[in-house]
């Protein structure tokens, strides 16, 4: 397994109708490293945004795309995916505020 430093672990928010729907019951959605396991997801959200506390983390691993182009035919990149809820004590992440 990789070294993932806690600031590798979250890619990017996954930004869809469903995710903005579930920020209403605290649950917000996350690319994240494929190695990165549930213990690293929680402490790197923990650390990246203050007053935040994590009651629970569920991943999913996505495989790639098959993808044609021309007669080259070839995969995309593997991908994994966590949903993480906060507690009801936590504050909310400013990064999906005003969305």
């Amino acid at each position: 397994m990789a070294d993932v430093k806690y600031y590798d672990v979250i890619l990017k928010p996954v930004i869809t109708e469903k995710s903005m729907n579930e920020m209403g019951s605290k649950k917000y959605t996350f690319l994240v490293h494929v190695d990165a396991n549930k213990t690293m997801i929680k402490e790197a959200v923990e650390k990246m945004f203050d007053g935040v506390k994590v009651e629970k983390v569920n991943t999913m691993n996505l495989e790639g795309k098959k993808k044609t182009r021309g007669r080259v035919t070839g995969k995309t990149a593997a991908t994994k995916k966590a949903i993480v809820k906060l507690t009801d004590d936590s504050k909310d992440i400013e990064l999906f505020t005003g969305l």
